[in-house]
């Protein structure tokens, strides 16, 4: 009896961590195949980009496992932080997120009578866009953009994830490696942590456009961490008896935010077609349907075929 097995289609080995992407498109290097195409598509009039960071300190806070009676650490391999998020609950408090929260001057947002801002669906596919509206009528003249200005305040809440390489000794005075874990509290929704910062933007025509420029901004937050006086001797508390770890931290929250200003445009695009991926299912059925039409203007007429 053979305990061989062909297992069909492709595979990830177990080896394989990590994996490339594969997006259909190819370009053989020619422009026989290269044609002309409109898409109707958000434009950035004008963007600004900021860096801000706050600081955390952390003082006695609990790591798991514990390291049992008589440890004591001897040396730190590495100390490292990431966002804590939970994918079974986009709204779990412990989640960290940055919520910004921007006032205009010179401009306002469009409102809905009711005291509430227009908002359009944006290139995330969510309502992530605010109309705006400014006297832009001097600057029209002149041919050129309004400035407007903005104060933009970030609230920081939820929690960033600690892990600690170690080295350690038992109370046989063996070398041993763990790692520590916690997850560390920066900020609840009550009290967030709040960074402020200034900007100023250029906002086209409100006049000289079937639509109104919008409004959008997003952020992104990473972590840095180290041991509050890098020492491990003061920073880092075992208990004798159950080998329980306190830590004290300073944890930098690291803040990414770009604002935009963006119209919507239609553009002429060189293109060299749909892309095509290869289905990597077993094939039962003799054909499948298409998942976008083929083109049919002009332009895309065989060659000698008549209408």
């Amino acid at each position: 009896m053979s305990c061989n097995k062909k297992i069909p289609g492709p595979t990830l080995g177990i080896e394989d961590r990590c994996c490339t992407a594969t997006t259909g498109c190819s370009f053989d290097g020619t422009l026989r195949n290269v044609v002309t195409e409109p898409i109707y598509v958000q434009k950035v009039y004008d963007a600004a980009l900021f860096n801000l960071q706050g600081l955390r300190t952390i003082e006695g806070q609990i790591f798991t496992p514990a390291l049992g009676r008589g440890a004591r650490i001897i040396a730190i391999r590495e100390i490292r932080c990431r966002k804590f998020f939970n994918p079974q609950n986009i709204n779990d408090p412990r989640n960290l997120t940055v919520t910004p929260t921007t006032t205009l001057a010179g401009a306002e947002f469009v409102e809905d009578g009711a005291g509430r801002d227009v908002l359009v669906i944006g290139p995330d596919g969510t309502a992530s866009e605010r109309l705006v509206f400014a006297n832009t009528t001097e600057c029209d003249e002149e041919g050129r953009g309004t400035p407007i200005f903005g104060t933009q305040n970030i609230a920081i809440t939820g929690s960033v994830v600690v892990e600690i390489d170690v080295v350690y000794q038992d109370d046989c005075d063996r070398d041993n490696r763990a790692t520590l874990k916690a997850i560390v509290p920066i900020a609840t929704p009550a009290a967030p942590l709040i960074l402020t910062n200034f900007f100023e933007l250029c906002l086209p025509s409100v006049f000289d456009s079937a639509f109104l420029p919008r409004f959008t901004e997003f952020c992104n937050i990473d972590c840095e961490v180290r041991l509050a006086t890098n020492s491990i001797r003061r920073d880092i508390m075992i208990d004798p008896a159950t080998g329980t770890v306190r830590a004290n931290l300073i944890i930098a929250l690291c803040v990414t935010c770009e604002k935009k200003i963006v119209v919507p445009v239609q553009l002429c695009v060189l293109s060299t077609g749909f892309p095509v991926l290869e289905a990597n299912v077993e094939q039962i059925c003799s054909t499948f349907p298409q998942l976008f039409p083929n083109q049919i203007d002009e332009s895309s007429k065989p060659c000698g075929q008549e209408f």
